[in-house]
């Protein structure tokens, strides 16, 4: 009964966030980013690069 219920009860969200950082190196396939005290490694994809501003 148990287990039904947690089928019942899943929720799914799927949306995008926007951070402002500090852009610290950007490499071929990959973007560097300081937010906070934190450098966040992020992928770069081909269709990132196009709409990627700095």
């Amino acid at each position: 009964m148990k287990a039904e219920n947690d089928d019942k009860n899943m929720i799914s969200v799927n949306s995008s966030i926007s951070l402002k950082g500090i852009v610290k190196a950007i490499f071929n396939d990959t973007i560097h980013v300081q937010i906070g005290g934190k450098i966040i490694t992020l992928p770069l994809s081909d269709k990132d690069s196009k709409n990627l501003t700095v």
